[in-house]
């Protein structure tokens, strides 16, 4: 038998890679999610939050968690920014 001849294929570098298009709008935040929002805008801590919403701390942080991801940020002061440009945030 004989073997097969593979040829090498050429190896792009890294810094000639594209990420892929971005296609997806970040998703619009839940109707719980924007009440959430209001009162961290409102300066309420997640302790605050669940007490006054009646749900417990980890639901809180669950829920800024998914609209962090969802706006697609890493801190609440960004959060907070993106929201106002994206007009989820009304600055009174």
């Amino acid at each position: 038998m004989a073997k097969a001849i593979v040829k090498p294929r050429p190896r792009k570098s890294l810094a000639d890679l594209e990420p892929p298009p971005r296609t997806k709008r970040p998703e619009s935040l839940t109707s719980r999610e924007q009440e959430i929002l209001e009162l961290i805008w409102a300066g309420f801590k997640n302790k605050e939050i669940g007490h006054r919403l009646k749900i417990s701390v980890k639901t809180v942080e669950a829920h800024r968690a998914n609209m962090m991801k969802k706006m697609r940020v890493s801190n609440t002061a960004q959060l907070l920014k993106t929201a106002i440009q994206g007009g989820a945030l009304r600055v009174k």
